[in-house]
């Protein structure tokens, strides 16, 4: 986790600074990205223990991030090289929207938290699908409607700052970004009409299957050859 200290306006973009524990800042640069608080932003100083981050008006008006006050603790996370093992699901650092949370409840060893999405948000939204809440990657237990609950293990509670969540509490979300392609592509089939149908006329003519054959003459299917009489010519 980091620690907001500093929050300087320039020309309607907000600058945010972050004091960061040290051994992340020996392992950052400046024009690295680092999620904040579940917000992908680019490094823009590095200072001590502390990081600047320049924040645009449009991430200002789809985050939280400009509201948050000095002292405010946010979750920190580097981007994942290719060579990294994955650990979670993909997150890209797009918020799609901000939630609520109704209500968190111990449950053994475990918090359970249950959240209200934007309405717009909750198709994409499954049990046992991934969710995104302030940059850690969960499981869905539960869904209805537009709430979903969740439960957060003791070492991902002790390393966030979801052991600061209460009623009411304001989070951002980001969907699985596997259920955005899907929509994507449903869509865009719906729209776009379709010149052939699949069959195994259009198949065959174009070499994903063997070629067709009369009913009356018997088809062999090794080398796509008509089967013959061996004893004939």
């Amino acid at each position: 986790m980091g620690t907001l200290i500093s929050r300087e306006y320039i020309d309607g973009d907000v600058r945010l600074g972050i004091e960061v524990p040290s051994g992340l800042v020996d392992r950052c640069d400046t024009g690295d990205s680092l999620a904040v608080g579940g917000v992908c932003l680019t490094i823009v100083e590095r200072n001590a223990n502390r990081l600047l981050f320049d924040v645009s008006a449009e991430t200002l008006s789809a985050t939280r991030l400009g509201k948050l006050e000095s002292g405010a603790r946010v979750n920190l996370e580097r981007a994942l090289g290719a060579s990294d093992p994955m650990g979670g699901h993909f997150v890209t650092g797009h918020v799609d929207g901000i939630g609520e949370v109704l209500g968190v409840t111990p449950e053994g060893r475990s918090h359970r938290v249950e959240i209200e999405a934007p309405k717009s948000l909750s198709i994409y939204i499954t049990k046992k699908g991934c969710i995104t809440v302030d940059g850690v990657s969960l499981t869905v237990n539960d869904v209805n409607g537009s709430k979903f609950g969740f439960n957060v293990v003791p070492h991902t509670w002790s390393v966030t700052n979801m052991q600061e969540y209460a009623v009411g509490t304001l989070v951002h979300l980001e969907v699985d970004i596997i259920a955005r392609y899907v929509e994507r592509l449903m869509s865009e089939r719906e729209a776009v009409p379709v010149e052939e149908d699949i069959t195994p006329d259009y198949l065959s003519n174009r070499g994903f299957a063997p070629p067709l054959v009369d009913n009356e003459e018997e088809y062999d299917g090794s080398q796509g050859n008509k089967a013959r009489d061996p004893d004939s010519a």
